[in-house]
């Protein structure tokens, strides 16, 4: 008997299965090919605006993404550096099989470590018994006792794979669908549906004309995923980017009936804010090119993963709209790119902990439960994960109730993500960006560990080796801090040293006076010798820490006026076009339904706590 059982070896399943092996649970893994756990099936990449702060707080939680591309990463750049931390967003270029080894080998350290079983095979369908979890049946017949499951089956549920007006059962390149399972949820009533995601062309990086590209390259010093790295040792490499053009476009357009999106062969949704090659023309059809990033699969492999043009042209298209682009012109395809449509599960059938409502016991976790991307996928299994296993091993609180892992939205995107998803349901893939955090001054990248590290000790997934290591940093932030917080300077000796300062008169201490956007550490270093020996890592803390002290202020005086006023009514005749902050699909969804009252307002699809609060602000001006 098992307590947990996971079905689908992706990332959803591999960081399912760790954490709960790691709370104490007898985990089994099943996946239908052992060669394929930890698989990148699309872009080789890691982390991104949003996506990156997710891996970090996987990593904080002492999940395995982190670590994981930190081994295999072979072009580390911060997105937006030049910008403040609450908009940073880590990301990494992958070598797709390193990335897929490391995940195989990381898992073996966790079964040689913890109570964890890895079992190639297909789940074809779950037993109950009176409502309750009992077995899962593997396509052979066995039958696995266990006490809970989580499904991570990705794009394998009823997975159909389109090119062109061809298509064919998959569920992903190479891969044969789960059908068993999706019989198995309808049967039980669960609202399932579908939708669409793809992934472009694979091309031959000997064939490129890479002369005549930009080129991109990784950030000097590679900064780490995880909390536990303090560098990188892997070689960096650089990416490149071409474009489309006219010449791109016009070839698409006259071929647009033949795509398995413009046919009508897929009745799946597709993701929004990452179309196919199709989907971009005819929407921005004012466009008369996009950007193509060119990126390197591995350090030895000559594959190149065109980043910017997924597709369900037919090949014969493909060849001649990617032929078309400058760099391009003599290319040699070595695959070329499918949509995908497959069964997810509305994610409003879930409790905030990732369990059904329907079967208890029942988990569910990644693309499933209508998210796109390996990181949004990670973040569900790591939560479902840990849930499940204390769940079966009804694991209490100090007040006999049952203890549950739930990821607020104040606390983590992980938990911005599992509240979008089970408040307002999804009508296309999710995709997680900072501007769905309403709390995103809070939930910074940099800070990760210190908004979750010690809340994931005590949920016991958490190892003492990353919460010792944890407390010695804290011990440190503190200790620097007390010291800065005694160090006061006037204006005037502020002035001397060559930082400017008013001269109000008023003493500040250190940490004051680094919060001004003109001070940096080295200033505060020359008249304080106390300053000039701080860790660079600590030093990077604080300031931060600094820096954004009057934003988190005011930020938490909004949402606290946020919360008392919920309940405002909205003025009949407001002009929403006049409010700023809310997007033009926003505007005109609140003109068509025109709520009466901020609550309403938030519960319309689309919108966030952010935009009601912009709303808030607007009529307090108003009515001022």
């Amino acid at each position: 008997m098992y307590d947990v059982v996971v079905i689908g070896g992706g990332h959803a399943g591999v960081e399912a299965v760790a954490a709960a092996a790691k709370v104490g649970a007898k985990a089994l893994l099943i996946t239908l090919n052992l060669d394929d756990i930890g698989q990148m099936s699309c872009n080789p990449a890691i982390g991104g605006l949003g996506k990156g702060h997710i891996v970090r707080e996987i990593d904080a939680l002492d999940g395995l993404m982190g670590r994981i591309i930190d081994r295999s990463g072979i072009q580390f750049r911060v997105l937006n550096a030049s910008k403040g931390a609450a908009v940073q967003g880590p990301r990494s270029q992958a070598d797709r099989k390193l990335y897929k080894n490391v995940s195989r080998e990381t898992l073996s350290e966790y079964q040689k470590k913890y109570n964890l079983t890895i079992l190639e095979g297909s789940a074809e369908n779950i037993i109950l018994n009176n409502g309750i979890i009992e077995a899962v049946v593997l396509s052979n017949g066995e039958k696995i006792p266990t006490k809970s499951v989580i499904l991570t089956t990705g794009t394998f549920l009823n997975g159909v794979i389109h090119i062109g007006t061809k298509n064919y059962p998959g569920g992903r390149y190479g891969a044969n669908p789960s059908l068993g399972l999706s019989e198995f949820l309808k049967n039980q009533n669960f609202e399932v549906a579908r939708l669409k995601t793809g992934t472009p062309a694979r091309l031959n990086g000997k064939t490129i004309n890479w002369s005549v590209l930009q080129r991109q390259d990784a950030d000097i010093e590679p900064k780490p995923f995880s909390f536990l790295n303090d560098k990188i040792d892997i070689p960096q490499i650089s990416c490149y980017i071409t474009e489309t053009n006219e010449i791109t476009h016009q070839i698409i357009k006259d071929n647009i009936k033949k795509s398995a999106m413009y046919s009508g062969n897929i009745s799946g949704v597709g993701p929004r804010y990452c179309p196919s090659i199709e989907d971009k023309v005819v929407r921005f059809a004012d466009k008369n090119k996009h950007q193509i990033f060119l990126e390197p699969e591995g350090l030895d492999d000559d594959t190149v993963y065109p980043n910017g043009i997924s597709t369900s042209l037919p090949e014969e298209v493909q060849e001649k709209f990617i032929r078309s682009m400058k760099g391009l012109e003599s290319v040699e395809i070595l695959r070329f790119g499918y949509a995908i449509e497959y069964d997810y599960v509305n994610p409003q059938e879930l409790a905030n902990t990732l369990e059904t409502h329907k079967v208890k016991n029942l988990f569910l976790a990644g693309q499933i439960n209508g998210t796109t991307g390996y990181e949004e996928a990670a973040g569900q299994g790591l939560v479902a994960g840990i849930n499940a296993a204390l769940k079966s091993l009804e694991i209490k609180e100090n007040d006999g109730s049952l203890k549950k892992f739930v990821l607020g939205r104040d606390e983590s995107y992980i938990g911005v993500m599992i509240d979008d998803l089970i408040h307002q349901g999804v009508s296309e893939p999710y995709r997680m960006f900072s501007s769905r955090a309403e709390y995103r001054m809070m939930l910074r990248a940099d800070n990760a560990d210190r908004r979750l590290t010690a809340k994931g000790f005590i949920a016991g997934c958490v190892s003492i080796e990353r919460n010792d290591k944890f407390l010695a940093k804290m011990n440190l932030i503190n200790k620097y801090k007390d010291i800065m917080q005694g160090l006061i300077a006037t204006p005037q000796m502020l002035i001397k040293a060559g930082i400017h300062m008013n001269q109000d008169g008023i003493k500040r201490n250190a940490l004051e006076i680094l919060s001004f956007n003109t001070v940096n550490f080295q200033d505060l270093a020359n008249i304080w010798e106390e300053l000039k020996d701080i860790p660079k890592d600590i030093m990077e803390v604080i300031n931060t820490d600094c820096k954004y002290y009057h934003y988190l202020k005011k930020q938490e005086e909004e949402i606290a006026l946020f919360k008392k006023e919920e309940n405002l009514n909205i003025p009949e005749d407001i002009d929403y076009l006049q409010v700023d902050g809310l997007s033009s699909e926003l505007v005109e969804k609140f003109n068509k339904i025109k709520p009466a009252t901020i609550g309403a307002a938030l519960r319309i699809r689309g919108a966030t706590p952010s935009s009601a609060i912009a709303l808030l602000a607007y009529i307090k001006k108003q009515k001022k």
